[in-house]
């Protein structure tokens, strides 16, 4: 374990869905009304939060045609913005970091962009996603891109997750991580996060000269 209150950090980097912006009610929709129309049974998800689509549809339906239910999924998915909101410190935190944040999400490009642009979120300039990757979470594919991507090194960043796939890829990018409780319990995450906070208005991010410190709020 890591104490991330003692660290200074080269970057931040954001998942996004369940960590800055809340989509969960339109997620839901989206997955219901495709398991219907595949005749899926819903209780093979499990919880796979913060795996791609294509991830989602390979492990509760193998025996679909994966080009085509991945695309049938994602526009589904496009369609439907309704009750996405920024989550409690999000807006706050990105703000802070400045040009040191990146967001890595599972989603793609447009997707991603639609649920920030609809949570009142503005984008950093890195902003990773399921179309600049071949691996997607809980490998660490996405982390170290991330992290590359703004010149820093993976071990001197600061992972921000909010599902368990996600802190696995963080920890084997070999970044610090840090949990918030807006989608999962606190024994489902403490395993693969140093720190675990009920959202983002808990901490505090802060410039210094050497990069990111980050407390918790009392």
């Amino acid at each position: 374990m890591r104490d991330i209150t003692s660290e200074t950090f080269e970057a931040i980097l954001f998942d996004n869905d369940g960590t800055l912006a809340d989509s969960r009610e339109a997620v839901e929709r989206a997955w219901r009304s495709w398991a219907i129309e595949h005749q899926v049974p819903y209780d093979r998800f499990g919880n796979l939060h913060g795996v791609t689509s294509r991830g989602i549809v390979q492990r509760v339906a193998p025996e679909l045609d994966v080009d085509a239910a991945t695309a049938d999924i994602d526009r589904r998915e496009l369609e439907d913005l309704e009750g996405v909101v920024a989550l409690p410190g999000a807006v706050e935190a990105l703000a802070a970091v400045g040009e040191r944040a990146a967001i890595v999400t599972s989603a793609g490009r447009t997707l991603a962009e639609l649920r920030l642009e609809a949570a009142g979120i503005t984008a950093p300039a890195v902003l990773i996603t399921a179309d600049d990757i071949t691996r997607g979470k809980p490998d660490p594919e996405p982390y170290l891109l991330g992290a590359r991507r703004l010149g820093a090194d993976p071990a001197r960043c600061l992972v921000v997750e909010d599902a368990t796939a996600g802190l696995e890829s963080g920890r084997a990018a070999g970044a610090a991580t840090l949990a918030v409780r807006t989608t999962g319990a606190q024994e489902e995450l403490a395993d693969f996060a140093d720190l675990v906070v009920e959202d983002l208005s808990a901490v505090r991010f802060e410039l210094v000269e050497q990069g990111v410190r980050v407390t918790v709020r009392g």
